[in-house]
């Protein structure tokens, strides 16, 4: 797990908010230069193609949540407003890193208990209603952010007990390290991979949407995080953490190749667990299966607590059963083809 844990420090380091992820893209080209030729377009999505035959596309998004600058008050105050969705009611009193000339660190404003009327304890704050205090003055700032910087969350980083980790921006930098780790494994298989690590998801799942045109691919695989159980969740919703690669069913996947995950884990006794959706997945995968003439996709996810906050929790564990699961399913795949 330590050589899991260095490659999720390493992923999780560089700030990628959708639409300005070109230093997790610079960090992704050297991590895959091993495997292959490596290419960035111009949405960002990077890619890698290594082999031939029978095409496996596997898919992970590069971008994160985050925030842009839309003002800067007279009194010094930054305005800012979601460039994802997000919990609106943890924002006040966090720590935020905006990134402008160079980076500049912030609290974002709260009003302190002893000042909130009965009203104010009622609700949550809006986000028209908040600001980042960066101690600079109005003046100040003009020379080092513009109008349209990102911001992000105060990076975090914190090993947890029972090989779990709260992180930053492991939705979705674990499903890049799942498929990173099975690489050395798949690079000698009778068959075509491509991996794309695709950019803006969280904004629309548009770098998916144009990344695999001319591609040809035969199938592809999208990993992302999906719900783990806390507590105030509806079971019904949520995979569980530590409980293995939760593999989709949706009306969108293609059934065949969800059942042969299935298949392939009891057949490698590789933990899994299934995840029922009635119609979109909310994932990459909606908008590759319908890519060109269509492509057969599949989805599996990490079961992942705190979605869309500073503070995501997986098992790395969880995250090794992906890429285990990766690699049985195409060297089977690949035998089959071959056969």
């Amino acid at each position: 797990m330590e050589k899991t844990l260095e490659l999720l420090e390493k992923l999780t380091a560089p700030v990628g908010v959708s639409g300005a992820e070109d230093n997790i893209a610079a960090v992704l080209t050297e991590l895959l230069k091993p495997y292959g030729e490596v290419t960035v377009d111009s949405m960002n999505n990077v890619f890698c193609t290594f082999g031939e035959g029978y095409h496996f596309l596997l898919d992970a998004h590069l971008d994160e949540i985050g925030f842009v600058v839309t003002d800067i008050t007279d009194d010094g105050f930054i305005k800012f407003d979601q460039c994802s969705r997000m919990d609106c009611r943890f924002l006040p009193a966090y720590e935020v890193s905006i990134w402008g000339k160079k980076e500049i660190k912030g609290i974002i404003s709260t009003l302190p208990p002893h000042l909130q009327s009965d009203e104010d304890e009622k609700k949550a704050p809006k986000l028209k209603d908040l600001s980042i205090d960066t101690g600079y003055s109005k003046e100040q700032l003009a020379d080092l952010v513009s109008l349209g910087d990102k911001i992000t969350f105060k990076r975090n980083f914190t090993p947890l007990k029972n090989n779990r980790l709260s992180a930053s921006c492991l939705d979705d930098r674990s499903g890049i390290c799942a498929i990173l780790m099975a690489l050395d494994k798949l690079k000698n298989l009778p068959c075509k991979i491509t991996v794309m690590f695709s950019s803006q998801e969280e904004v629309g799942t548009r770098g998916a949407k144009i990344g695999p045109f001319g591609k040809n691919v035969d199938e592809a695989i999208s990993v992302d995080v999906s719900f783990a159980y806390t507590p105030g969740c509806d079971k019904a919703d949520c995979g569980e953490i530590s409980k293995g690669a939760m593999i989709g069913f949706s009306p969108i996947l293609d059934k065949t190749i969800s059942k042969k995950l299935v298949d392939v884990a009891d057949k490698n006794n590789i933990p899994y667990q299934c995840e029922i959706m009635a119609g979109r997945t909310g994932t990459n995968a909606d908008v590759i299966s319908v890519n060109g003439c269509g492509v057969k996709s599949a989805l599996i996810s990490i079961p992942e607590k705190y979605m869309h906050q500073a503070v995501e929790v997986v098992d790395l564990d969880d995250i090794k059963t992906v890429s285990d699961l990766i690699v049985a399913y195409i060297t089977e795949r690949a035998g089959e083809m071959n056969a």
